[in-house]
């Protein structure tokens, strides 16, 4: 490489701030060559954000900033096209592939910036695409993604069979809340402290909400996700020390009184780039190694990360820029105003309205709250898919185009038809009864479908499989479903309260 090259500064997005995007033996950029950060404002007029997270991203960025010194140019700009020309002009700067088709576009088409390798995940696109393209068949699955993973990078194998003789403990992991709990009793997790660089962001994001340039949704108390690397491997450590153990058996429960329950809460400092993926299955993997956590919920954690986190990221880039356009069900009724404020007081049923007030003050539930309440409520109002994604990217903190466009899409919303999943993730309410402890004390029952006392995810759940019984009676993991259609004395009825529900 020339000296001039040597001095090329290099541009860090405001989700590439761990060290693994400056290191040269990774393929960035030299040690010498000046660093580039552009605060553009554009990006928080252009959708209106959930007030934690558009926190969270503006503090990360500038407390990495700080660390930088000397070395980094910070530049608060109106675009980051404004950005690039007041700070380098037309001189060459290199990137590293950006997370979100937009901006890849954006950089590709810019004369003066050259893209290098995406960093931040354990496969490559090139890796992928082989392996995807070997399968020879439209439908990609996680199942199988994830075990060519677990082999190609020595995770929980011995040999090349994996630890305990079954890649899958899902049985192990869908274990319901223990009864009469307010919570599983474990440590809770990592809170970092705010700094003066917080109190200079809130004042900021007030006074921009002040002056109608920008709009927000939901609250902003003190900032709960790390925005340094220091603090996320704090938040790290301290869930595969305290954590971990528990986390398994209970990844799939819900409890009112405990939001967290096990779970790691490291997504946003993922998809930050302050983690590495690998270092976080590493560290799981050594702690059931040395026998302090059990295998279930170290292989649960591993599967999170090195199977539904990279096939996420890997399926939105191979399936092209129209999937996310997909709408296989044609759903495409508008979302009403009281979801999308975040108002929890406007339903009736107890479990929407426990996590839309979560959303709404923490912009973060976990998986299970997003998708088989959340997004089930969605799908069996027949919500446009575009709107519904858009809503879940804008709305959490660890929402980024690349993870919702496959989730939302894909799973949640089932809007490509079954490309990346078997069936639709939507239930009754006799799932969420099972699985949490929120229709004890709602109004409506879980094992009424009809009535004042009919719970919507029940009576949703079949007028979704009417709607699409031509469609789902042909999916062999909803032919049994949809045969209940026939048993429903009360069908009629059901579809006509249903056509004038509104919460």
């Amino acid at each position: 490489m020339t000296d001039e090259e040597s001095a090329t500064p290099h541009w860090l997005f405001g989700d590439q701030l761990g060290p693994h995007f400056v290191d040269p033996a990774r393929g960035g950029p030299r040690r010498d060559a000046p660093l580039l950060m552009i605060e553009s404002r554009s990006v928080f007029r252009r959708r209106r954000f959930h007030r934690a997270k558009a926190h969270l991203v503006l503090s990360a960025m500038r407390h990495r900033a700080a660390e930088l010194g000397d070395r980094v140019r910070y530049v608060k700009a109106d675009t980051y096209r404004q950005g690039l020309r007041e700070a380098v002009g037309d001189t060459p700067v290199t990137v590293h592939h950006p997370t979100s088709r937009a901006a890849e576009a954006f950089v590709r088409a810019h004369p003066s910036v050259r893209v290098l390798p995406a960093r931040g995940f354990l496969v490559t696109h090139d890796e992928f695409r082989t392996w995807a393209d070997g399968r020879g068949t439209k439908h990609l699955r996680q199942e199988d993604f994830y075990r060519w993973v677990r082999r190609t990078h020595d995770l929980l194998m011995e040999g090349d069979r994996p630890v305990g003789g079954r890649w899958n403990l899902d049985h192990d992991n869908r274990q319901p809340p223990p009864r009469g709990a307010n919570g599983l009793g474990v440590p809770p997790p990592y809170r970092p402290r705010e700094s003066d660089i917080d109190a200079e962001v809130r004042s900021d994001l007030d006074r921009w909400a002040r002056d109608g340039d920008v709009e927000f949704v939901g609250g902003d108390g003190p900032r709960g996700f790390p925005a340094t690397r220091r603090e996320a491997l704090a938040a790290l450590r301290r869930f595969v020390e305290h954590r971990l153990a528990t986390f398994g058996a209970y990844e799939d429960a819900v409890l009112a009184g405990d939001a967290t329950m096990s779970h790691s809460l490291l997504s946003s400092s993922l998809n930050l780039g302050l983690l590495d993926p690998a270092e976080c299955v590493e560290r799981a993997e050594a702690r059931w190694r040395s026998g302090d956590v059990p295998l279930n919920s170290a292989e649960g954690f591993v599967r999170q990360i090195a199977g539904w986190r990279e096939f996420v990221w890997h399926v939105y880039w191979y399936l092209g820029a129209e999937y996310r356009t997909s709408n296989a069900l044609g759903h495409h009724e508008g979302m009403p105003d009281w979801f999308t404020e975040l108002s929890p007081d406007a339903t009736g049923a107890n479990c929407l309205s426990h996590v839309l007030g979560q959303v709404r003050d923490t912009g973060w539930t976990h998986h299970i709250p997003r998708l088989m309440i959340l997004g089930s409520f969605a799908l069996q109002r027949g919500w446009d898919p575009r709107a519904v994604t858009d809503w879940f990217h804008r709305s959490f903190v660890d929402g980024y185009d690349w993870v919702m466009v496959p989730n939302v899409v894909g799973m949640s919303q089932y809007a490509d038809g079954g490309r990346m999943t078997t069936k639709p993730y939507t239930s009754g309410g006799a799932y969420i009864d099972r699985m949490s402890d929120f229709c004890g004390p709602c109004r409506y029952k879980p094992s009424v479908r009809v009535g004042e006392d009919a719970c919507p995810f029940t009576a949703g759940y079949w007028n979704l499989l009417h709607r699409h019984r031509a469609r789902f009676e042909h999916n062999a993991r909803m032919t049994q479903a949809v045969r209940g259609l026939d048993r429903l004395r009360d069908l009629d009825e059901l579809l006509e309260q249903e056509r004038d529900r509104r919460d």
